[in-house]
């Protein structure tokens, strides 16, 4: 069965003026333009190939790979609008069409934003919405816990914090008093996160740093790495002030002075007044 919107591996049936023609099974040929048809290949090949639809609502093979696929949620700049709505750069030739009734507010050239791609029930098109909320799925204590690593896609900024999309499926959130230093976040970015705690309405709490023991485990093999990038000296103890601490590493004062004691006890470091060295092995 063809996977409209994503990847699928087709065998090449014949060669033609436009392209090489793929086997599509149940839907009947396909092509792929001869401007994607690689050097070498023949017929009988099986080709790891992109299906999507053309400007006539064709399925048509690409050897391009978009930004995301159906099913994904991703981060996308308008390229055009006209009076039925806004075309996205996905990085396939044709882009991706967002109806205005799948817009929040009216979408503007050059600017991006989040969307999901899904094929429309009615027209059976590939789409996108911004209504992203709606294609979210509540989480649970059965598939998700704390300390589990997940990827995040930052959505957008409220007064709390941000909101994510965590492993291309559930909401989630990261509050401010959770991102230290330089490590703020944009809508966009694509990160790592781990999970804090699984919300009884199925949304996630999520942190930047890893939590439990294996931060400070994590972090004292970084500031071994700082120490000795710096020639085995640093301008920090653990008198120090935490927003220094926070500007300079990123993290907590409590993941810095717990790294600090790590250090010192298995041998690695002096702590002074003012500083910590490095102790040459």
């Amino acid at each position: 069965m063809i996977k409209l919107g994503d990847y699928n591996t087709l065998s090449l049936v014949r060669f033609t003026d436009y392209g090489a023609i793929l086997d599509g099974g149940e839907v009947g040929d396909i092509l792929m333009p001869r401007k994607y048809v690689a050097p070498g290949l023949r017929e009988g090949d099986n080709v790891e190939v992109f299906i999507y639809l053309d400007q006539s609502e064709r399925l048509v093979a690409t050897t391009e790979q978009p930004l995301a696929r159906v099913g994904d949620f991703a981060y996308l700049r308008v390229a055009w609008v006209n009076q039925y709505g806004a075309f996205l750069d996905w990085g396939l030739m044709k882009d991706l069409f967002v109806p205005f009734r799948e817009q929040k507010r009216e979408m503007e050239p050059d600017q991006s934003y989040i969307v999901h791609i899904h094929i429309d029930e009615e027209t059976r098109r590939i789409v996108g919405s911004a209504k992203v909320e709606r294609y979210l799925q509540p989480a649970s204590p059965q598939t998700h816990h704390r300390g589990q690593t997940a990827d995040i896609l930052v959505w957008q900024k409220t007064p709390l914090g941000f909101k994510l999309i965590v492993d291309n499926a559930y909401a989630g959130m990261i509050y401010d008093n959770q991102i230290f230093g330089h490590h703020v976040p944009h809508t966009g970015d694509r990160l790592t996160g781990t999970i804090v705690n699984v919300r009884p309405d199925g949304r996630l709490d999520i942190s930047l740093q890893s939590i439990g023991k294996s931060r400070f485990r994590d972090f004292s093999e970084t500031l071994l790495d700082e120490l000795q990038k710096a020639g085995g000296t640093l301008p920090f103890s653990d008198h120090s002030d935490a927003e220094a601490i926070a500007e300079r590493f990123g993290v907590s004062k409590k993941t810095f002075k717990r790294a600090l004691g790590n250090l010192y006890k298995n041998g690695s470091i002096n702590i002074f007044e003012t500083k910590i060295e490095l102790i040459k092995q």
